[in-house]
């Protein structure tokens, strides 16, 4: 490996490697505000000045000067200092002296800098220039006075996000950050703008004068918004968690989040269910503890096994949906089931129903064909990966399903299920040809009356193209539910003659149906009694005869099983609301009262009983390396039909009871909509 000398000391480095990463990599802190590890390279800020001999006698910019061997580097040489300090007065000279009243104070990188890398007073008198705000939209709200031409959220929007709605306008001091025509930014990445932003330019909108971050505790845990499982801080004062922001994890979300896991926290607060509720000549009213759950323990008691079930929603954690199963199989029923959409995945082996190749292998795919899914609404960050993929030239993209924006290139392959019988032989010929081809399916393919079929379809095609072989395994289902993998996992599914959720639901199907967080299911025909364990009064609670609150994501801690198959922990931020309790404590102490207790009394016993029953819940942020399996054998035999594959995901803003108890949501999923209606008119 090439050598250079930071500072008098030798420091080896990989060929390609900049000035700045090679003085980071010996130690040296070089301030910065344009640059960014994940973002093209601007070299605007000229704050990274450092001294390099042999070179011109004069400070360059480290963040765009390659490295080289024998090269000698200097970060806190007079020159540099002096540099350094002209460049922030320079920075300093129309920025306002907000810093009392703006959202960024106290994570602020130009406060921090100017502190380290400043001067302690200023030799510009005149007046400061003054910007106009701009319209950005529901997540970002602008303070372009304080803007400093870094570019980094124009960079991001183009590079990562695909959607340029960002740019920067006019030269020297009329230089300004807008957005294009003054429309919003109609990225579901926008967020993280905000994040990027070193100074308070940007700032998140909906927390807007909220907090201040030193007041803030935070919590390592989960996002449970879709099936990928990223990794967040959420962050709480008092009883209410204030903010969600991203965490680094390479295989997931690298630094980036989604708006919807980001924005969704005002719908924690909205809508609580905090106390038990039973039904009385059609109304609903507060009862104790004892008295909803005495009701609910008479109606299972007095119903025959075969009559009783429970289906499982998309945010339960693995824990409370354990409970459930060991409660009801000690009752006697085979009517369990957490695929409220219908899906036919469940039997078989477990690849069956995992995304394979990981979020981040994917991007090793050099053919992928999309089936009846679209990973820009229902999977954004994944999305992001085929975009970066596309962009290195790597990967070429084919769709069967519907046709949207997806930020990058693809060809139509098809748009329904007789596509599927007869694949046209320039798409058969791509994964073919290709050396590591990926199919990657999404819920709504295998959803509905043909999904099985589907994906018996799906597995022959993959067999006869090689999707599966020695060392690459590129069979892919991509779930929109963060509870999904973890309830296949340990069986959530109908047992030997048992019902499935959309049989449950029809009437005289059932005399009891107990809802354990089970929205998004149509209980409208069934005439049972109706139990909905929860956290928010949503389309299960309406129609329910015993309500039970429950916690939310953020209010318990629990194990969630992303799409890859990564079994993660979500940690406890805040308590329940009220009288709400933990799901699987709710479901124990019902289990005392039908005379079939629970052999659990505390979260630990419930997990080791999970993890002793399912290895693989034992295994925290572990993911298996890709295992070939006959992928042939999935499915079962039926007619295609002629049906379009379309997304599961209507609205990814509106999809779950959190999202829809949340303003902000409202607001994302009007601006998404604008486009449709305005071009209805």
């Amino acid at each position: 490996m090439p050598v250079a000398k930071v500072n008098g000391v030798e420091t080896e480095f990989e060929p390609g490697m900049t000035v700045l990463q090679v003085a980071e990599r010996a130690g040296h802190e070089i301030p910065r505000f344009c640059y960014h590890e994940r973002l093209s390279i601007a070299g605007n800020c000229r704050m990274c000045l450092v001294e390099v001999k042999p070179g011109p006698p004069k400070p360059q910019a480290s963040c765009a000067l390659p490295a080289a061997e024998n090269q000698e580097i200097f970060t806190d040489t007079p020159m540099v200092k002096k540099a350094r300090e002209g460049v922030m007065e320079f920075l300093l000279i129309n920025h306002p002296l907000d810093c009392p009243i703006c959202d960024q104070g106290g994570e602020c990188d130009l406060q921090d800098q100017a502190m380290g890398y400043g001067r302690d007073g200023s030799r510009y008198a005149e007046n400061k220039r003054a910007v106009e705000e701009k319209h950005m939209g529901p997540t970002i709200k602008t303070f372009m006075t304080r803007c400093i031409q870094c570019t980094r959220c124009v960079r991001f929007i183009s590079e990562v996000a695909g959607a340029p709605d960002i740019g920067m306008i006019s030269r020297g001091e009329d230089a300004e950050i807008t957005t294009y025509l003054e429309q919003a930014v109609g990225s579901e990445l926008s967020g993280n703008v905000n994040d990027l932003c070193p100074v308070g330019a940007l700032t998140h909108r909906p927390w807007q004068y909220h907090y201040r971050p030193w007041e803030l505790k935070r919590t390592e845990t989960i996002d449970v918004m879709d099936a990928l499982g990223s990794n967040i801080s959420a962050q709480s004062k008092g009883a209410e968690v204030m903010r969600i922001l991203p965490r680094v994890h390479e295989g997931i979300n690298e630094e980036w989040l989604a708006d919807k896991s980001r924005y969704v926290v005002d719908g924690l607060q909205a809508r609580r269910l905090d106390r038990p509720y039973v039904r009385e000549n059609g109304k609903l009213r507060a009862a104790s503890w004892d008295e909803a759950l005495n009701a609910v323990a008479e109606k299972l008691k007095a119903a025959k096994p075969e009559k009783i079930g429970v289906v499982a929603g998309d945010l339960q954690d693995a824990e409370s949906m354990k409970a459930a199963l060991d409660l009801y199989r000690a009752l006697g029923s085979a009517n369990t089931d957490c695929r409220q959409d219908g899906s036919a995945l469940g039997h078989g082996p477990r690849e069956g129903w995992l995304f394979n190749t990981g979020l981040q292998g994917l991007e090793n795919a050099d053919s992928i064909l999309l089936v009846g899914v679209n990973p820009r609404t229902e999977a954004p960050l994944l999305n992001q990966r085929i975009r970066k993929s596309w962009l290195a030239g790597k990967t070429s993209v084919g769709v069967i399903g519907d046709v949207a924006d997806l930020t990058y290139d693809f060809d139509v392959v098809g748009r329904g299920t007789k596509t599927l019988s007869k694949l046209p032989k320039a798409a058969t010929d791509a994964l073919t040809n290709a050396e590591r081809p990926a199919i990657v399916v999404g819920e709504g393919a295998l959803r509905g009356p043909n999904g099985a079929t589907v994906l018996q379809q799906l597995g022959k095609l993959a067999a006869k193209v090689g999707v599966v072989k020695d060392g690459w395994n590129g069979f892919n289902v991509l779930h929109s539910a963060a509870a999904r993998v973890g309830g296949l996992d340990m069986g959530f599914i109908p047992a030997n003659g048992g019902l499935t959720a959309h049989e449950m639901v029809q009437k005289g199907a059932l005399d009891v149906l107990f809802l354990l967080g089970a929205d998004e299911i149509e209980t409208g025909p069934s005439k049972a009694f109706k139990v909905y364990l929860g956290s928010h009064g949503d389309r299960g609670a309406h129609t329910a005869d015993v309500i039970l609150p429950g916690a939310a994501w953020t209010e318990k801690s629990g194990l969630y099983v992303n799409t890859e198959g990564r079994v993660q922990m979500g940690e406890r931020a805040v308590f329940p609301k009220g009288q709400a309790k933990e799901d699987w404590a709710i479901i124990r102490a019902l289990s005392e009262r039908v005379g079939h207790t629970l052999p659990y009394d505390t979260l630990d016993q419930l997990r080791s009983k999970l993890m002793a029953d399912h290895p693989t819940f034992g295994r925290i942020d572990y993911l298996a390396p890709a295992g070939s399996f006959d992928v042939a054998s999935l499915g079962a035999k039926g007619e295609l039909g002629d049906v379009v594959l379309t997304s599961a995901v209507v609205d990814p803003y509106l999809n779950n009871p959190i999202a829809r108890a949340s303003a902000t949501m409202a607001e994302l999923s009007a601006q998404r909509m604008a486009p449709a209606l305005l071009a209805a008119e």
